[in-house]
C-alpha cells in the first residue's frame, strides 16, 4: 500500500472549522437531494467525499460555493454565512476554487490567458503579475512548456490541469474538486491525481474531492466521508473506512468497488 502522505500531520481540530455544514436540505423539484447535512471541515484538511451515483456528493460541494442554493440550515465557509446576499457569494467565491469534470476552459484563450483571465477581472492584479503566477502554477500542475497553447491542442488530462492552475491562481484558501478525473481516459487520470497528491503534500491547502478513485482516498485523504441517498453514512480516516467500515452499506459499496 502506498504511504499516506498527510494523515502523520493531520491538522488539530483547533479554532473555528473553515467550512461548516449545519442540517443543510436541498430539493430538486419534489427529489430530496440532501437530507439533513452537517459536516465540519477544518483548515489544511483533506477530505474525500464517496458513495455511489445520486447520492448528493456534488449537489453538496456544489452547494458550498453557491453554485446550487440550498433551501435549509446553514453554510458557513471562513466565517461568512452563504445567504441570497449577492455580496456574501461573491466574498465566499473569491476565497474557493473549484475543477468540476469538465474542463471548462475557454477554447479561444491560450492556457496562460485562461490562467490570467480571473486575477486580472476578480484580484484586480496587473497582467504582468498575473502571467508570472501562471507560468509559475503550470510549472507547478507540470506542464510549463504548454503555456501558449489552446486548449483544442491539448490532451484531456494536460487540460484539466490548466484548469487546476487555473483555480489556484485566485489564490483560495479552499479548493473543491468535483470528480476531476471522470471525463478522463484511463491514462490520463495517474496525471490529475499526481498533481492533486502534490497540492496536498505540499501547500496544507483545504481540500474536499469528490472522487471514485479510492487508491487517491487512501493514500491522501485526511478523512473520508461516505454518503448515500442525500445523507452522510460514515466518516473517519481512511484506517478506519477501508479496514472497518460499521454501516452495511458502506461494507456493500467498498466490497463492489474495491474488487472491480
Amino acid at each position: 500500500m502506498p504511504r499516506p502522505l498527510r494523515r502523520a500531520t493531520a491538522p488539530a481540530h483547533g479554532g473555528e472549522p473553515i467550512i461548516a455544514l449545519e442540517d443543510v436540505h436541498k430539493w430538486f423539484g419534489k427529489l430530496h437531494v440532501l437530507r439533513g447535512i452537517a459536516l465540519k471541515v477544518w483548515p489544511g484538511e483533506v477530505v474525500v467525499v464517496a458513495g455511489p451515483s445520486g447520492s448528493g456528493k456534488s449537489t453538496m460541494i456544489r452547494c458550498i460555493n453557491r453554485l446550487e442554493s440550498h433551501q435549509r440550515g446553514r453554510i458557513v465557509v471562513d466565517g461568512i454565512e452563504l445567504t441570497d446576499d449577492v455580496h456574501n457569494i461573491d466574498a465566499v467565491r473569491s476565497e474557493v476554487g473549484m475543477v468540476f469534470q469538465s474542463f471548462n476552459l475557454f477554447p479561444h484563450l491560450t492556457a496562460v490567458q485562461n490562467i490570467i483571465l480571473a486575477p486580472v477581472k476578480v484580484r484586480k492584479w496587473p497582467k504582468h503579475r498575473a502571467e508570472r503566477v501562471a507560468v509559475e502554477l503550470l510549472d507547478r500542475v507540470g506542464i510549463p512548456e504548454k503555456a501558449h497553447i489552446y486548449p483544442a491542442q491539448l490532451s484531456g488530462g494536460q487540460q484539466q490541469r490548466v484548469a487546476i492552475a487555473r483555480a489556484l491562481a485566485m489564490q483560495p484558501k479552499v479548493m473543491l474538486f468535483d470528480e476531476p478525473t471522470s471525463a478522463l481516459d484511463p491514462e490520463m487520470i495517474q496525471e490529475v491525481l499526481d498533481v492533486m497528491r502534490g497540492l496536498a503534500r505540499d501547500t496544507g491547502m483545504t481540500m474536499i474531492v469528490v472522487t471514485h478513485e479510492m487508491g487517491f482516498a487512501r493514500e491522501v485523504a485526511d478523512r473520508i466521508i461516505f454518503m448515500d441517498e442525500g445523507v452522510i453514512v460514515e466518516e473517519g480516516a481512511p484506517e478506519h473506512f477501508f479496514t472497518n467500515p460499521t454501516h452495511p452499506r458502506t461494507q456493500q459499496f467498498l466490497s463492489k468497488i474495491l474488487h472491480q
